[in-house]
């Protein structure tokens, strides 16, 4: 009989006790983060009483490839869209919180007589919250439609971000042993190069990729395709000095923007899922209890810090961001515990071994308490605010409602500001990819030319003109390419601006267009060589070959942005189908400062009952309200969506400041869907108001098909018949979910 590896015991055992464990938390209700933890320590090396892991190394591997899959996984639920799309709140609250936190972390190291590493990886560990333990506190509780999780969300997507940032940081000065200014500048400057560089020809090249081998992508070779894409990045990632799971994040956070996302999501989650248990159990391996009790002082100060301070700084930040009283004191209460990042962040600091024993175990033990305290926080959020309301003078809580009431409204963005977004990522994109061809041609072409060629000036020349002709559209696009003509043109030709700044925002970015070709000869030739090539080649560019690269450049970014918005496209063309037996859609329009009706409520206003058409969403700043109830106000700069026929929205649309609908699409999860009413709605006989369809979907009821006639906005009293057809507008899934109860 074959000898049986140790490996394969130790992953017998792992998973014995991750399945035991795991199921007696699933009845508890507790989260199985902390049932892999606890399955950890006692099949670890220092809990006795159970068989104890052998390979201890080999698990060591399997957890790293669990790092890697579970940053893919975070990857692709990130995707640097929703990046963008985080509003000023978020990005305002999670900057004031992880700043605070992460000085907090250090000053308690240091007070604990901690050494220097130690104190900054504590920053870090106690920076992060769990996404995983927020989301499912939210979903057990039934907060997920509350207007606070919105703001929660966004800044659990900063934390994501600046989580990759830390470990790339804390990297460089375990390295370096010491915070020096100049490496902290490079090591950043280098991660944003990288990160624009990978972002950018993965949107390229990955969606064409998928296009074209659409045919032969099944179930098991997109599983094959995508791991295999991780995994190189991952490599890449190394050789480019990052970390393996700075690379599966990276490559997650690109295939989220391709049309496979949601199919690659579904597939990775198993394997996700296996490698990250035995990630999870590998830390419960690396606790040891007696650690735990001779610091239990430091477990508890901390878990208090991370408790109150969170709450604290979430809630401070969230006010200076212009949310409710409420809201803020509902945001820093859930966001009151350590995760994942923190376990990955802790992992880091034993790997290059630059913190201390116990900093490890510590970290999981106020992980572990901090997860338990979360549904308990998430609860106190409303006794917590009405003791605010008691202890705080009316005057500032009257000087919070007012800074918040004026901070919902939107200011309309100046020309200034979208021409300088629109010169900024211009100059961002194509310099960040001029740079790589120079690295390229640097560090590869040239030294694989030289050694090729017997002629060393025949193979220089032979290398720069390759180089060129390669950047020559990127060239062209950074010095001559128009940047949104209209808006530049009214901003020239308007008298109450000098047009000294747009005239140095044309010289800046052909300064740079010359400075990047001369230093690309330069490694080539001598100076004075490189100097005359480079004005040479401007010319080129510039004056014969003008018209060629303005045509080649326009294919490169139509393709660009086509691979970038493709996935909306698809979205937005099944939106229209599923509309197309109505002759209703969703029409958005943005509220005028100067309207008349500014400050009334919807019942006041009549809409529905003057045009037939329905308020499906308001969306004023970074909050959208789903639905909104009659006693709603309209507020200057809200986006509201408007569901009505073409007639219907004709006639609105006169009533509004701005008669042009907003060109942006409708939020992807607003849609339309249908219900029958049968035996598993079980709606026959109800009205529409006493169903309970507006509070169990978010949604609106818009339409009713009953034997061959179509009843568009019916009154709230229409009682439901069988075999209605109940067009309803507001969230797929839980539209579908009022249909799958009746089922059960």
């Amino acid at each position: 009989m074959s000898h049986l590896p140790p490996l394969i015991r130790d992953l017998a055992l792992i998973l014995v006790a991750a399945g035991v464990i795991t199921l007696f938390f699933k009845k508890l209700k507790q989260p199985v983060v902390l049932g892999y933890i606890i399955a950890g320590l006692l099949v670890g090396p220092n809990f006795k009483l159970f068989p104890t892991i052998s390979d201890l190394e080999g698990i060591r591997i399997w957890a790293d490839i669990g790092v890697v899959f579970l940053l893919f996984a975070l990857g692709i639920e990130f995707s640097f869209k929703k990046l963008v799309k985080v509003g000023g709140s978020a990005a305002i609250t999670g900057v004031v919180e992880l700043s605070c936190m992460m000085l907090l972390g250090y000053l308690m190291g240091q007070a604990l007589g901690w050494p220097y590493m130690d104190s900054l990886f504590l920053g870090g560990i106690i920076a992060i919250s769990s996404t995983t333990i927020i989301f499912r506190a939210f979903d057990e509780l039934g907060l997920k439609r509350k207007q606070f999780t919105g703001l929660v969300l966004g800044i659990l997507i900063i934390e994501d971000l600046v989580a990759i940032l830390l470990m790339v940081l804390l990297s460089t000065v375990a390295v370096s042993r010491q915070f020096e200014g100049t490496q902290m500048v490079y090591s950043i400057s280098k991660l944003l190069f990288f990160l624009c560089l990978w972002f950018v020809m993965g949107i390229f090249l990955l969606p064409t990729f998928f296009k074209k081998m659409s045919k032969w992508l099944n179930s098991e070779t997109l599983l094959v395709v995508s791991v295999a894409l991780c995994l190189g990045m991952v490599v890449l990632a190394e050789q480019a000095g990052f970390s393996a799971a700075l690379g599966a994040f990276i490559m997650g956070s690109i295939l989220a923007e391709t049309t496979q996302a949601e199919k690659i999501e579904h597939l990775i989650t198993s394997v996700k899922d296996l490698f990250g248990a035995i990630f999870f159990v590998s830390v419960g391996m690396l606790i040891d209890p007696a650690i735990l009790v001779q610091y239990a002082v430091p477990v508890l100060l901390l878990t208090l810090s991370v408790i109150i301070g969170k709450t604290l700084f979430v809630s401070t930040g969230a006010l200076l961001s212009g949310r409710t009283l409420k809201q803020s004191v509902q945001a820093g209460t859930s966001m009151s515990q350590i995760g994942e990042f923190s376990f990955i962040i802790a992992t880091l600091g034993v790997s290059l071994n630059v913190t201390s024993s116990y900093l490890y175990p510590i970290a999981v033990g106020v992980s572990v308490i901090t997860t338990f305290s979360t549904p308990y926080m998430i609860r106190l959020a409303d006794p917590l605010l009405r003791l605010l309301q008691r202890v705080l003078p009316q005057k500032w809580l009257d000087s919070l409602e007012r800074y918040s009431s004026s901070s919902q409204i939107i200011e309309a963005e100046s020309n200034w500001k979208k021409l300088l977004h629109y010169y900024i990522q211009l100059v961002i994109i194509n310099g960040v990819v001029i740079v790589a061809l120079i690295l390229l041609t640097s560090y590869f072409l040239l030294p694989f030319v030289l050694k090729h060629f017997q002629n060393e000036l025949i193979g220089r020349i032979l290398t720069a003109a390759l180089s060129l002709l390669f950047m020559s559209p990127f060239i062209w696009a950074l010095t001559v390419k128009k940047i949104r003509r209209g808006t530049y043109a009214a901003l020239w030709l308007d008298p109450k601006y000098s047009k000294g700044p747009l005239v140095m925002l044309e010289v800046v970015r052909n300064v740079l267009a010359i400075l990047l070709v001369g230093g690309m000869l330069r490694q080539i030739f001598p100076f004075w060589v490189a100097v005359g090539g480079t004005v040479f080649f401007m010319l080129i560019v510039l004056v014969i070959f003008r018209q060629r690269l303005q045509r080649f450049y326009q294919r490169i970014e139509e393709r660009f942005l086509t691979n970038l918005n493709e996935k909306e496209t698809i979205e937005e063309n099944k939106r229209q189908t599923r509309l197309s037996p109505w002759d209703a859609h969703i029409t958005r329009y943005k509220i005028s400062p100067l309207a008349v009706f500014i400050g009334k409520t919807l019942e006041e206003l009549q809409w529905r009952e003057q045009f037939g058409i329905n308020v499906a969403f308001i969306e004023r700043g970074n909050q959208i309200l789903y639905a909104p109830a009659r006693n709603e106000r309209v507020y200057p700069y809200d986006m509201i969506g408007v569901i009505g026929t073409d007639q219907q929205l004709l006639e609105f649309g006169k009533i509004i400041e701005e008669n042009e609908p907003a060109d942006e699409t409708v939020k992807e999860n607003v849609e339309l869907e249908h219900i029958v009413v049968d035996e598993y709605t079980r709606l026959k006989g109800q009205t529409i108001r006493g169903s309970g369809i507006r509070e169990k979907t978010n949604g609106l009821v818009v339409g009713i098909e009953r034997q061959g006639e179509r009843l568009l906005n019916p009154s709230s009293d229409t009682i439901f018949e069988w075999d209605d057809v109940v067009w309803i507008v507001g969230e797929r899934k839980k539209i579908q979910q009022l249909y799958n109860l009746g089922q059960r």
